[in-house]
Order: structure tokens, then C-alpha cells, then sequence
């Protein structure tokens, strides 16, 4: 029996897309079964559901004058906009409009929810702590659309890490571990999920667009052989495994998907391998070795032929409607008026331009002008394609041999993890045996707030800035603030749900002006010692300076800097003598500047204070002003 599966990822900003509900959706479609997948709000999922039954009952109806006026429907049910159903009732018969004010009264009463929940099997993954208050709001409300004797499985990181929590929380017990055994999902079934081909369609099915895309998603090894105090992959993948696959999984999706630009492997730490050289081998057999290139497949083309083969057609309708209003732009720049005219009418005439109102039968028909089209105006020539060993290579384990087969790939960046000072030598080495293996784009993680000094953090920055000159060589860095995966603070200090942590050495204060500069440098610092000085210091002196910095004169650096404001609060900061200096210090670092006068009565302390009060809108608004004027 065809069972209904939905797969829900919480509604939170990611890079990455769910590769488990990926291998799940995989599962449940080559067993014949209905898979949806969905990443937004309740409200969002409930006008779906509402408006599938709606439209389900409309389509058993002789009267058809209600066609393309779709989009029109779903949004009355999801807004109920008096407009709307002024006009439903205008153009349509009243048995219509009957059945729309009984779906919108559903919408607002969660009546269809409680009474006839939709589905056989409801899956939700899981990502970091930290997002904890959204993704326990999406497992709640996932569980109201499963069928009294359907299964809800909640899985991925959290859901690994904290299981008693989320148990109290939902009444659900979550899956805590991987997908890596036969008969998971149904007794007797061979398959093992974790090592099935990801469903890249799924990914089309929603308006989130990942960061991370036209990439083949994979592991070639699993676990990691440290056990890092910092880490999760001890708990998330206990063995190391050395050895997965690559080609046979890369050939299915070619064959359904079309052929992936990049190949991004999320290895935990693939140098500890026995079989590395064996998993270099491989990823160039698989078209990633060094100078690879690729022209990619026609967008339109698998799209077509998925539809066609009848396989998940909620995504290929999106993409096609999608594909259609880039045609238009495309062929309206070119200035081609005819042949827009007639694209856009034939279109239209379809109820093509949305997807709601589109269908398979619809986009099949307009194949046969729209095909020549795309084949004209969508040009594709050979594009570089890169492989990124996307959680790092560790230094400890990097010769100069494995660096030269690495080398043999076309890998871009190199990541290398840089998570202490006390790493320099080797950290150095292993970005000087890189630069002799050609290998010119690196990156690196730089974990703080663990068990560093803020002055670490800035020497590590700086060594990466040195490097790239005297090496000719690009690294990027990405400084990471460390957050505690379990336990909870005193007096709701901090705690797992949330990101409040403060490390030993460091304050609120010297976490807020780190995020302040990443925020000006999108989160990565490149090469460009200029740059670099400007953003954090020349020296541990002027690092310190910057750290303590009002939050706004950091943010809008030359602004402050031509103002005055700058140059006035260093003179009177350095004008306090060290003991009032130290105290100040204290106020400081606690980053709570909402009553000034609460925290101390010294009128030399207070006149520094001041300038902590300042805010980004402060400086906006006198930019604005001056602009204006």
C-alpha cells in the first residue's frame, strides 16, 4: 500500500541541505511511496495540507471554470483576504465558494488537522543545539499531521546529543543514531538508508535556497580516530570507517539528477584513513582530478525527462515554472519581443506562470516550443569543478606524500583546522607543504571561546596573513565561536539551548567585538595584511584596543574615526588612571550599557561609559542625515 511520507527540516538559516531525509526520500520513493518534503512554518505546512484536500474535492467537479485560478485559492486559505473572496465569489460558482470558506474555517480552526492528520510517516532532522526552541516547535507540530498509527522519526545531531531532552519536551523518543543498519524503517527491508543515493529533487520542492548546492553531497569515510573534547563526532559516528564508495552512488544520481558541478565530502578526518590513497584514486575517477572541468546538463532537459518518468513531480513543476520567468528575462534582455510575446502567451494560456496552476500534463504540452528555446538562449560552456574536504584535514596527520595526492585532485579550498596556538608549527608546516604541492586556495577553521586567549585567536589570524605573503598563496580563515553541545550555566548563564557561552579567558564583551568585525568581513578573513591591520590591529596592543571599543565605533570604524568619536574615547579611556582603568575594564566586559548609572557613580568612569551607549542606529542615522542634507 502507497504510503503518504512527509520529511520536515526546521525552518532555520543552513549551508548545507538534510543528506538523511535526502537518503530517506530516496527509500520511500523506490518503494512506491508518496514523499514530501518541507521546511517552513506550521501555518505554512497546514494551508499546504488544506489546500491539497481542497483542490483533491475540486477536481472530481464537471465544472472546470475554476482553472488557473489556483494561486488565488491557496491564498485565501493561507490569508483570507476580504478582496480575495470578493472575487472568488464574482467568477465562481457558489457550490466553490462554499468549499473555500470551509477550507480557509479549517485553516483557522486546525479542524482537517486534528480530525483527518495526513500522513504514514513523518520525518524531522535535526541540526545544532543552539536552534533548539525552533526545532522542538517543529517536531511538536510535525506530529499533529501524522496519522494515529503512523510513525514519527526524529533524527541528525541533536537529536543524538540530547535525546532525554527532546523526549521531555515532545513525548518523542528520537532516533540516536545513524541510519546505518537493514530493516530500520520496515522489518525484513535489505536496504541500508545511510548508504543509499541522495534524492536531489527534494531540494526543488521548497523556496530555500541552500548556500551549498550544485554539488554532489557524500562521506567516503565516516567517524574520526581524535576525540576532541569540543567535538560531537565521537557520540554522532563512534566507528571510524575507512573506506566508503563513491562511484556507484555518483553514477545513480548522473543518471536521475544530471551530472553535479563540485563534489563536497564532509569527511570528519579522511587523512586518518588506511585507504586514502585508494579514496584520492577514486574522487579523480569520478572526474575531480586536478585542471577537471565539465559542462553542465540543461536544467529544462531533466526536468523534462523526470517528469516524464513520473518522478516527483511537485519538484520538476517548480523547476520548470522557474525556468519559464528566467526564459522571459532572458529573451526580454535580448530584446526578442516577438518570440517573448508568444513564450509568455503560451504560458499564460497554460497556467503555467505558477506553480500552483501548473501541471506535468501542461508543461509536456508546451515541450515542443519551449525545448528549442531553452537550447538557444541557455548557452553552457565547460565550468571548473572542484572537490572540498569540506570539515577539514588535520595537520597532525599531513606528509608531505599525502600532500602531493591530494594535490592530484582538483581540491579548492584545502581546509585545514587551526584550533589552538599551540598547533603553530604543525599548522605552518602543513600550509607550507601544501604551497609546495601547488596547492594555492586554503582554508581554515579557527575555533574560539574554548580554551584559547583572545590574544591566540589574533596571532592565529595574523600567521594566516603572513603566510599568504610570503607564500603567494590564498587563505581563508573562519574563526568559530565554540558553544558547549550539553549542560547549562548558573543562574541561566548560558546554556545549551541558547548561544550565551563565554569561555574562561573570555568576556561578552570580547565575543561582541569579534562578531562585530566578522560581521563587516562576512565571517572569513582573507589575505591582505592592509585589510587585516585595519579590521583587528598590527599588534596584541591594538587587538586589545579593538576589543574593548564601543560595539559602534568598531562597526563603523571610518566613520568614528573622521567624526572624532573614536580618537575622543581612547584619549579618555587612556586618561583614567589604572585602578579606575580596571574597573572600568570589569563594566566593560559584561556588555550591558542600558543604565550606566547603575553601575557606577564615578563621574571620570561615567564620562567612558557614555560612549558605550552609542548604537549602530546612532551612526546610521547621522549618515543618513549628512546624505540627506
Amino acid at each position: 500500500m502507497k504510503r503518504k511520507v512527509l520529511l520536515i527540516e526546521p525552518n532555520y538559516r543552513n549551508k548545507y541541505p538534510p543528506m538523511g531525509l535526502m537518503k530517506l526520500a530516496t527509500y520511500f520513493r523506490e518503494r512506491g511511496d508518496d514523499v514530501r518534503f518541507f521546511k517552513g512554518s506550521e501555518l505554512d505546512l497546514r494551508a499546504e495540507v488544506i489546500y491539497d484536500r481542497f483542490m483533491e474535492q475540486l477536481c472530481t467537479m464537471a465544472d472546470k471554470s475554476w482553472c488557473g485560478q489556483e494561486p488565488l485559492f491557496f491564498r485565501f486559505i493561507r490569508h483570507g483576504k476580504n478582496e480575495d473572496f470578493d472575487f472568488i465569489c464574482k467568477i465562481l460558482s457558489s457550490e466553490i465558494v462554499e468549499q473555500i470558506q470551509t477550507s480557509r474555517k479549517n485553516f483557522k480552526n486546525k479542524d482537517y488537522i486534528k480530525n483527518n492528520p495526513v500522513y504514514d510517516f513523518v520525518g524531522v532532522t535535526t541540526l545544532f543545539t543552539f536552534y533548539w526552541s525552533k526545532t522542538i516547535e517543529t517536531i511538536n507540530f510535525a506530529n499533529k499531521f501524522r496519522k494515529p498509527d503512523g510513525r514519527i522519526m526524529v533524527g541528525g545531531i541533536m537529536a543524538s546529543l540530547l535525546p532525554d531532552e527532546i523526549e521531555l519536551e515532545t513525548g518523542i523518543r528520537p532516533f540516536e543514531r545513524q541510519l546505518d543498519k537493514p530493516g530500520i524503517i520496515d522489518e525484513g527491508d535489505t536496504n541500508i538508508i545511510d548508504e543509499l543515493p541522495l534524492d536531489y529533487s527534494i531540494l526543488e520542492e521548497v523556496e530555500y535556497k541552500y548556500p551549498a548546492h550544485d554539488a554532489y553531497f557524500a562521506y567516503m569515510t565516516r567517524g574520526c580516530t581524535n576525540k576532541c573534547g569540543f567535538c560531537a563526532v565521537p557520540k554522532l559516528e563512534p566507528e571510524f570507517k575507512h573506506y566508503i564508495g563513491l562511484e556507484k552512488t555518483i553514477a545513480k544520481s548522473k543518471e536521475r539528477f544530471g551530472e553535479q558541478r563540485n563534489l563536497l565530502l564532509l569527511d570528519n578526518n579522511v587523512l586518518a584513513s588506511k585507504c586514502y590513497s585508494n579514496i584520492i584514486d577514486e574522487i579523480k575517477r569520478c572526474g575531480f582530478q586536478h585542471g577537471a572541468t565539465y559542462i553542465p546538463e540543461s536544467k529544462y532537459e531533466i526536468a523534462i525527462k523526470n517528469l516524464r518518468d513520473n518522478f516527483n513531480e511537485r519538484a520538476y513543476i517548480r523547476v520548470c515554472v522557474d525556468l519559464y520567468k528566467e526564459l522571459i528575462k532572458k529573451l526580454t534582455k535580448l530584446d526578442k519581443q516577438d518570440v517573448v510575446a508568444e513564450a509568455e502567451s503560451k504560458i499564460n494560456g497554460a497556467f503555467c506562470s505558477d506553480y500552483l496552476s501548473a501541471s506535468k500534463e501542461k508543461i509536456l504540452e508546451l515541450d515542443s516550443f519551449m525545448s528549442p528555446l531553452f537550447a538557444k538562449y541557455f548557452k553552457r560552456g565547460p565550468l571548473k569543478r572542484i572537490i572540498d574536504f569540506n570539515q577539514g584535514v588535520d595537520a597532525r596527520l599531513i606528509t608531505q606524500e599525502k600532500m602531493d595526492k591530494l594535490a592530484e585532485t582538483n581540491i579548492s579550498p584545502l581546509r585545514i583546522a587551526f584550533d589552538q596556538w599551540a598547533g603553530k608549527e604543525t599548522y605552518e608546516a602543513s600550509v607550507r607543504m601544501a604551497a609546495k604541492s601547488g596547492i594555492r586556495e586554503l582554508s581554515n577553521y579557527m575555533l574560539y571561546n574554548f580554551n584559547d586567549k583572545p590574544e591566540e585567536l589574533f596571532l592565529r589570524m595574523k600567521l594566516n596573513i603572513d603566510l599568504c605573503e610570503e607564500l603567494k598563496v590564498s587563505i581563508f580563515s573562519f574563526p568559530m565561536k565554540y558553544h558547549p553541545i550539553t549542560g547549562k550555566g548558573k543562574e541561566d548563564e548560558w546554556s545549551y539551548k541558547d548561544r550565551k557561552y563565554t569561555g574562561k579567558h573570555w568576556n561578552r564583551k570580547f565575543i561582541r567585538a569579534i562578531q562585530a568585525v566578522l560581521n563587516s568581513t562576512k565571517g572569513k578573513i582573507g589575505k591582505g595584511k592592509r585589510f587585516f591591520e585595519v579590521a583587528f590591529g598590527k599588534d596584541e596592543k591594538e587587538f586589545e584596543k579593538i576589543l574593548y571599543m564601543p560595539e559602534a565605533f568598531i562597526i563603523y570604524r571610518e566613520e568614528n574615526k573622521k567624526n572624532g568619536g573614536t580618537g575622543r574615547w581612547w584619549r579618555d579611556y587612556r586618561a583614567l588612571p589604572e585602578e579606575k582603568l580596571s574597573i572600568l575594564k570589569g563594566i566593560v566586559e559584561k556588555n550591558n550599557f542600558s543604565d550606566i548609572s547603575s553601575l557606577t557613580d564615578d563621574k571620570d568612569i561615567l564620562k567612558v561609559l557614555k560612549y558605550y551607549t552609542f548604537t549602530r542606529k546612532d551612526t546610521e542615522d547621522k549618515i543618513k542625515g549628512r546624505n540627506n542634507g
